[in-house]
């Protein structure tokens, strides 16, 4: 049972909670611009996912079968007495595991090209918990190697990673303030503000997945200051709505370094070194201005309002798409969803282009809906894709039509304004 995948709708309809109350307090910890680029990236971090997590299983599998030093039942893991203190167990190292693999997240660099994704969003919602990386399939999986050696059996792992991660979800707020003698032993709203900080003294502190235990011991823990409020981000901004982008920034960086180094070992060595140490001859040549707290200003182009509502309801409509490729994925098999997530990607760059309002961007929007979606589901259709999976083609039929029925009356009322527009300068 994929207890993450049962929970991602439980998820969406908390953010939307949660928004709600926003605008009714006038809080402002949603814009909605970044919300949708937080949701696309996690949107494309569990589409890419469906085709990159094998790899890791597979290597994860072999370990467990042949270098395993316990044989473990997964029997024993019942709701008995011994059974739950397994459970508990096993809870407590997959976290263990979890904390040196966020905290090595942090500190080199080609692992924070993987996980900066999850940082560079400038609020702090719920919706910041969905926004996950697309890359962390590469060398993630190596910090959990351990547990495979130690014998725990692979469907435990996959029910704990999956408990440690929903845990994490909630702790994305500023609705809850400080919980008392709960953010001495736990990962809390307050506690995982604070890790989320671009702030001196708050940055790179705070770990730990479920609990905050790890993080005391081993010196990285940070109280919430009341005199110090939180500046949510990253040093080096994104300034971009493309989640595509997002996923590649660091990367980006890293590559430019590399490619301008003289020295063969710092082009190697860059991207496993300390997070921002640069070769010297390229800081010399290509010097980084140092980030200043006080002057920071969040990333918000101007766009018509109209467009803003626009990208928010195609992207509820596709949430509804990805829920039916989740379907044809458990129902058809990993080759049923390749045409489906290419209709989804290119919907979730589209819309990162209408948020930056680029000049290009209604007419990639328009390409988008009238010959990359038609053509994805004449394709799904013609295969007999979604004829033979009565809820999956439910799903996706219903974006889809509701997608071209938003689109209609949005191109009708922008005609329309136009045309009014036409009419006042004739006067």
């Amino acid at each position: 049972m994929d207890l993450i995948a049962l929970a991602i709708p439980f998820f969406l309809l908390a953010v939307m909670a949660e928004a709600g109350v926003d605008r009714m307090r006038g809080t402002g910890f949603y814009r909605a611009n970044d919300a949708v680029n937080s949701l696309s990236a996690g949107t494309i971090s569990t589409t890419t996912g469906y085709f990159t997590k094998l790899l890791p299983g597979v290597i994860s599998a072999w370990v467990l079968q042949h270098l395993a030093l316990i044989d473990v039942d997964p029997a024993l893991f019942d709701f008995s007495l011994q059974g739950l203190a397994l459970w508990a167990l096993a809870l407590l190292a997959f976290d263990f595991c979890y904390y040196w693999k966020h905290r090595f997240g942090h500190e080199i660099s080609v692992l924070w090209a993987a996980h900066s994704v999850h940082h560079q969003s400038e609020d702090y919602n719920l919706s910041t918990a969905l926004r996950q990386t697309s890359t962390d399939f590469v060398f993630g999986w190596i910090f959990y190697l351990p547990l495979f050696l130690l014998g725990m059996p692979f469907e435990i792992f996959v029910t704990v990673n999956a408990l440690d991660l929903i845990y994490q979800f909630w702790v994305h707020t500023q609705v809850i303030r400080k919980l008392g003698w709960l953010d001495r032993v736990m990962v809390t709203p307050s506690n995982h503000r604070v890790h989320h900080a671009q702030n001196e003294r708050y940055i790179d502190k705070n770990y730990g997945g479920i609990f905050v235990l790890w993080d005391r011991l081993f010196g990285t823990f940070q109280e919430e200051l009341d005199d110090e409020p939180v500046v949510f981000g990253v040093r080096k901004p994104l300034q971009s709505w493309n989640p595509f982008w997002a996923n590649l920034q660091v990367y980006n960086y890293l590559w430019f370094d590399a490619l301008r180094a003289r020295r063969w070992t710092d082009k190697l060595t860059i991207w496993f070194r300390r997070t921002g140490w640069r070769p010297k001859d390229v800081e010399a040549q290509f010097p980084k201005h140092r980030a200043d707290i006080a002057s920071f200003r969040k990333f918000d182009p101007p766009t018509d309002p109209a467009v803003r509502r626009y990208v928010l309801a195609q992207m509820v409509l596709t949430a509804v798409f990805v829920l039916g490729t989740g379907l044809l994925l458990a129902t058809k098999g990993i080759g049923a969803i390749v045409v489906p997530c290419i209709a989804i990607w290119t919907a979730l760059l589209s819309l990162g282009f209408l948020s930056e309002a680029k000049p290009y961007a209604f007419r990639f929007e328009f390409f988008r809906l009238l010959v990359i979606f038609p053509a994805c589901l004449f394709l799904l259709y013609d295969n007999k894709t979604l004829s033979d999976d009565v809820f999956a083609g439910t799903a996706i039929g219903v974006s889809a039509a509701s997608l071209v029925a938003v689109a209609a009356l949005f191109v009708t009322r922008k005609f329309m304004m136009a045309t009014e527009a036409k009419d006042v300068l004739k006067q």
